[in-house]
């Protein structure tokens, strides 16, 4: 079984070029030291903003989604984000999932259902290359755990494009200078915009606040558990704290008799 978490802009499911590749301090490469991001959610008792989630949901699948997949993310999962059943049945049917075979042995395509898992905008791997000049835009599902400090690289990396390069720089055709990616050039142009989206709770959508809130809804998939962690983890050190006391309680108490 798969593990729980699992129409993007025209011009970026046409361009469809690798944003992730890799991780710059992973990598070696020389780069820009990444933004130190304050994430609320980060700390001993964080814990994620539904509303930002939605907002991140809503980036990842107007922006993003026509060249990522996600695969370890089902339909039925964004109820954790405070989606509605009914909410998540409509937001299924807008996308299309192969299933079969039939009564004939052929496959066919049907509406998504909740239980099924976010299709891949591409066929298979050679189809991704071939509509992106040969790069493959990586599945988003775990981007942020396979990247080294993932939630400020990817924070600085989809805020760090720069128009020009520094006068000696040899930027490759077709590649944007980015100083936080590995190589400081980077296939894939800027994605986000000022009001490149309209949120549907009225927040401005500057490139910050997108960057954000895609950055953190990509931090839940990677992880849905964080919060039942912290709550469990809460709950056992208060238990051990307790249990100390009690023993000490009782350690003083037998040796108070014995002196």
């Amino acid at each position: 079984m798969k593990r729980l978490m699992t129409d993007g802009l025209a011009v970026l499911a046409t361009a469809g070029l690798l944003l992730w590749g890799g991780s710059a301090l992973a990598s070696g490469g020389k780069t820009h030291e990444l933004e130190d991001h304050d994430w609320p959610h980060a700390g001993v008792f964080g814990t994620f903003d539904r509303a930002q989630l939605q907002r991140g949901w809503q980036v990842y699948s107007e922006v993003c989604a026509g060249c990522h997949a996600m695969e370890y993310l089902a339909f039925r999962n964004l109820t954790a984000i405070g989606f509605s059943e009914d909410e998540v049945m409509e937001i299924a049917a807008d996308y299309d999932v192969e299933d079969g075979p039939d009564e004939f042995g052929d496959m066919f395509d049907r509406s998504a259902r909740p239980s099924d898992y976010f299709p891949s905008p591409f066929p298979n791997e050679q189809a991704a290359r071939y509509s992106n000049n040969g790069a493959l835009p990586p599945d988003l599902s775990l981007i942020i755990k396979a990247r080294e400090h993932g939630l400020d690289y990817t924070y600085s990396l989809l805020t760090g494009y720069e128009d020009e390069p520094p006068h000696d720089f040899e930027l490759g055709d077709g590649m944007s200078y980015n100083p936080y990616f590995a190589g400081s050039q980077i296939a894939m142009p800027p994605p986000l915009f000022e009001e490149v989206v309209e949120y549907e709770d009225g927040t401005y959508a500057s490139v910050d606040q997108m960057a954000e809130d895609v950055t953190v809804f990509l931090n839940w998939i990677a992880e849905p558990e964080m919060e039942m962690r912290k709550s469990v983890g809460l709950k056992v050190l208060i238990f051990l704290f307790a249990f100390s006391a009690l023993f000490f309680a009782i350690k003083v108490k037998v040796w108070k008799k014995l002196h």
